[in-house]
């Protein structure tokens, strides 16, 4: 685009040039008023043949002659890029495709969202609160270019086809949440992204309880009911109201007031060797309370024993106030 621009800037320099030294050639050649000076120019540029104000003599003949061959080289490069500008219109949205996959192709560990309707709106949220990378693949333009989504953050596309997948660098990415409303468009984009990447962690969303089994079959290590879900959170009100809001005001997403935190092993230590959740005393060091383990073979434990062994590829889970949060984050840069 810059090379365009100064073609253009150029362009327009050299007709500027050639109409003045044109008007003050024709003035001072053939002793005309400038207004015929300016016809002159004009004919003889244009090369349309009209007749000649006087008749030229041989030092104007001259310069018509060279006036008309410079003129003639000129308007072939004005026009040329005219055509050039014109043409470059068609091609910006090409360009900006290009340059929007090239930044996906550097994506690594990101997470695609399939759908963004409700669910996956609401998941894109929370992907942005986390600050985690992450693209989302509709086919409603509209929608995308309205939601606030950056650029590089949205591919407009049919996530049932293998080739918007992988533009979408499912090769590289770390999860893939399908949040369509079809329960067989969800089944068909857990099938094609599972045989595309084998280490995918695949969440999809299900309408229909008899889709549960048939996703995970496909390959979806989990698999949500938002009908089900919703159903029992609005009976656990009336069960238990007081637990429910409770866990309703924890917070998890809002990174000013974060109340949950997930921490691996390789967060905490570098060196490789086991340690006991006591030996950690996480409590003493940021007032936060461990809740929640998760084994090397993803058992998990509720309220762990503090003689349980941290090991590689564990995680705990711990739960405290915004500031011992944060200072726990801050420990451990998480």
């Amino acid at each position: 685009m810059k090379s365009l621009r100064f073609k253009i800037i150029l362009a327009m320099a050299l007709m500027i040039i050639i109409l003045l030294a044109g008007v003050i050639g024709f003035k001072n050649v053939m002793d005309l008023s400038w207004i015929d000076a300016f016809y002159m120019t004009a004919i003889t540029i244009t090369t349309v043949g009209y007749r000649e104000v006087v008749l030229p003599n041989d030092d104007a003949k001259v310069f018509i002659i060279i006036l008309i061959l410079s003129s003639v080289i000129i308007l072939g490069f004005v026009v040329s890029v005219a055509t050039e500008y014109f043409i470059s219109f068609s091609s910006l949205s090409d360009l900006q495709l290009k340059r929007k996959l090239k930044k996906i192709k550097k994506m690594e560990n990101h997470t695609i969202v399939c759908g963004f309707g409700r669910n996956g709106q609401q998941a894109a949220q929370k992907l942005m609160e986390y600050q985690d990378a992450f693209l989302v693949i509709d086919k409603n333009l509209d929608l995308l270019e309205q939601s606030g989504l950056k650029s590089e953050q949205f591919l407009v596309g049919n996530a049932n086809e293998d080739e918007v997948l992988i533009s979408a660098g499912i090769e590289k990415a770390a999860n893939l949440i399908t949040a369509l409303p079809n329960d067989a468009e969800n089944l068909f984009i857990v099938l094609s992204a599972r045989q595309l990447n084998k280490d995918l962690r695949i969440i999809s969303r299900a309408s229909e309880e008899t889709s549960y089994r048939k996703l995970k079959l496909a390959g979806a290590d989990n698999v949500i009911l938002p009908d089900k879900i919703g159903g029992q959170h609005m009976a656990s009100l009336i069960v238990s109201p007081d637990l429910l809001e409770f866990w309703d005001n924890l917070s998890y997403g809002d990174s000013k007031s974060v109340n949950l935190e997930q921490v691996s092993y390789e967060q905490l230590f570098s060196h490789g060797k086991s340690c006991t959740i006591l030996e950690l005393d996480l409590r003493q060091r940021t007032g936060c309370t461990i809740i929640g383990f998760k084994s090397s073979d993803g058992e998990y434990i509720v309220n762990p024993n503090p003689n349980i062994k941290l090991t590689p590829n564990s995680k705990i889970i711990v739960i405290g106030n915004a500031s011992q949060i944060k200072r726990l984050q801050e420990i451990y840069s998480i």
